[in-house]
């Protein structure tokens, strides 16, 4: 059995997709499974042992170059397509369900063609077995929900003594010495012990998605007041980061910048506990089983909430929400969250 997973993005999605990799590689201890992403979240699965191969699409630096007429990036793509047709895949699963994945479906030539019954994007177009998305669940069910689909219909034998259970999901991110050994300084480096320090990551792709930065710089003084654990703030450098460090009065630690993403799951590994907006770091932390305090403005945490039960989720009680808008003037969902919200949470998961 020759499987080929699509799942390109965004960090998040991809973090939800592991346990279905992890159901596939037990179904099938033999196949062969291929996993096609794009450059920002590759990290995540490369070197993982369920794997054979990570083809990565370079999409987004492509279609970059082309517009400002650089066409020497043809023979790239022309290589990205040749990887995908010589594999002669029996099977192709297309988790992610929009235009540029439908391509890649059609691109790969696959026996079967499995995804999701919608036509959004024309995502479905190419299919040749459809499956209903169920989104009242949350996405880490919905995407198993496909890995079932292969075991009702009997598809590849799949062996049939093996449970898929939502709630033993499994996430596998393969952290190796290298990140040990990077962590282990870094935390040399800046004094911190292994489960004496909250993690705090305030990054998000949306505006709607993140918190006003005093906010941030207040939760952190509670913490360290209240709480007596060392604060550290991790994922991207921005600018919204840079604001909210310096507010910062008390004695911290910024990691911002400074860690790949498989560090940066070992680094959440080794924390109390972890708070963050509704983003990539957040799946990541929840699938490390550390504790998180996710907080939620526009979207659904019923649907892409930290996964698992030692969680919290601060949410703003009000009608409009959730949305799922990536503007909003007012975003009120977000600004009616307080640092007391925030740190009576944390308190509830340590």
């Amino acid at each position: 059995m020759n499987i080929l997973i699509v799942k390109l993005s965004a960090i998040g999605d991809v973090v939800h997709t592991l346990p279905s990799l992890s159901a596939l590689r037990r179904l099938y201890p033999s196949a062969k499974i291929t996993w096609v992403i794009e450059e920002t979240a590759a990290d995540l699965i490369v070197g993982n042992p369920y794997l054979h191969r990570v083809i990565i699409s370079r999409r987004k630096k492509w279609f970059h170059e082309l517009k400002k007429g650089n066409f020497s990036v043809v023979n790239s793509i022309k290589q990205f397509i040749g990887e995908l047709r010589r594999e002669h895949f029996d099977l192709v699963i297309d988790f992610h369900g929009l235009f540029k994945s439908a391509m890649l479906v059609f691109l790969s030539r696959a026996t079967i063609k499995l995804g999701y019954d919608s036509m959004q994007e024309l995502s479905g177009l190419f299919l040749t077995h459809k499956v209903y998305e169920d989104k009242g669940k949350h996405a880490v069910c919905r995407y198993l929900d496909l890995v079932r689909y292969l075991v009702d219909m009997n598809i590849g034998k799949p062996r049939r003594d093996v449970l898929l259970e939502d709630e033993k999901a499994e996430f596998p991110i393969p952290v190796g010495k290298e990140e040990e050994e990077k962590i282990k300084a870094l935390m040399a480096e800046q004094g911190l012990r292994e489960g004496q320090f909250i993690a705090i990551s305030p990054h998000a792709l949306w505006a709607t998605k993140l918190w006003e930065a005093e906010k941030f710089a207040r939760l952190a003084g509670m913490i360290y007041r209240e709480i007596g654990l060392d604060v550290v703030f991790t994922g991207a450098h921005t600018y919204e980061t840079k604001d909210i460090i310096e507010r910062l009065t008390i004695p911290f630690v910024d990691l911002t910048g400074k860690t790949s993403l498989k560090e940066l799951a070992l680094l959440f590994r080794k924390a109390r506990a972890v708070i963050s907006t509704d983003s990539g770091p957040m799946h990541i932390a929840a699938a490390m089983k550390t504790p998180v305090v996710a907080l939620f403005g526009p979207t659904d945490p019923k649907r892409t909430g930290p996964y698992g039960n030692n969680n919290a989720v601060v949410t703003a009680d009000i009608s409009c929400r959730p949305c799922f808008l990536k503007r909003c003037e007012k975003k009120t969902c977000m600004h009616l969250l307080t640092e007391r919200d925030v740190v009576d949470a944390l308190k509830r998961v340590l």
